[in-house]
């Protein structure tokens, strides 16, 4: 059986303009992604250290159906909103992990 895959999307907000900017844009991306084969869900982190570092984690029933919507036409439109707040303090903008145990 597949393990699931976790992305992790780094992003940050500066003031509370940006953050309200961010989450906004969060909600627009999951509105589009409702439906997406493969997608069990998503949530906007915020770290408590650092109140500027904010991550989208989303979680995908494989890595299979992580690949096949990125690999797909909308993934660019789908997460656009968002695009514009990923946090360039990090050496890459974005992580994937599968599952290797789980409780």
């Amino acid at each position: 059986m597949p393990a699931e895959a976790r992305v992790i999307v780094y992003q940050a907000a500066y003031d509370e303009q940006q953050l309200a900017a961010v989450r906004s844009a969060y909600h627009q991306v999951s509105e589009r992604m409702a439906g997406v084969p493969g997608l069990l869900g998503n949530e906007l982190l915020r770290s408590p250290a650092d109140p500027t570092a904010l991550a989208v984690m989303s979680r995908w029933e494989s890595m299979a159906a992580f690949l096949a919507w990125e690999g797909g036409a909308d993934h660019r439109q789908d997460t656009a909103p968002l695009r514009p707040f990923r946090d360039t303090r990090t050496a890459a903008p974005f992580a994937v992990y599968e599952v290797d145990a789980a409780y």
